[in-house]
């Protein structure tokens, strides 16, 4: 019998750059189970989180241990807070005022991130 991930993370691998950082993520150490839901390759994933598929297809989304959904940069706390040799990360990033400029600044990257692959045409 094989246990439930408890942490489950909602990326689109159409994009070069969240494909390439997700799957160096997959290869980090976590002290948790996490479940890499592809919402590029499996669509019907979305309808595990209720969200529009453009809006995960422009931000990362993390379903956490306790159920709690985290979306953007709150979704790599999430995951940080989850990996063993990356949770300074999450305690760092995550003081309020850094959170606030790094949430900024991820929502800003994301736009244009999006902009940018729907303009490629990667979708």
């Amino acid at each position: 019998m094989t246990s439930q991930p408890k942490i489950k993370v909602y990326y689109n691998s159409a994009c070069p750059v969240c494909k390439a950082g997700i799957e160096a993520q997959m290869d980090k150490e976590s002290r948790c189970e996490i479940k890499w839901n592809d919402i590029h390759t499996h669509r019907a994933l979305i309808s595990e989180i209720n969200a529009d598929l453009e809006f995960v297809r422009e931000r990362l989304h993390v379903i956490d241990e306790s159920g709690n959904l985290h979306v953007g940069f709150d979704a790599f706390l999430a995951i940080w807070r989850a990996s063993a040799h990356e949770r300074w990360k999450a305690k760092v990033l995550g003081i309020p005022v850094v959170r606030q400029l790094c949430t900024l600044g991820y929502n800003l990257f994301a736009a244009a991130l999006y902009r940018w692959n729907k303009a490629k045409k990667h979708w």
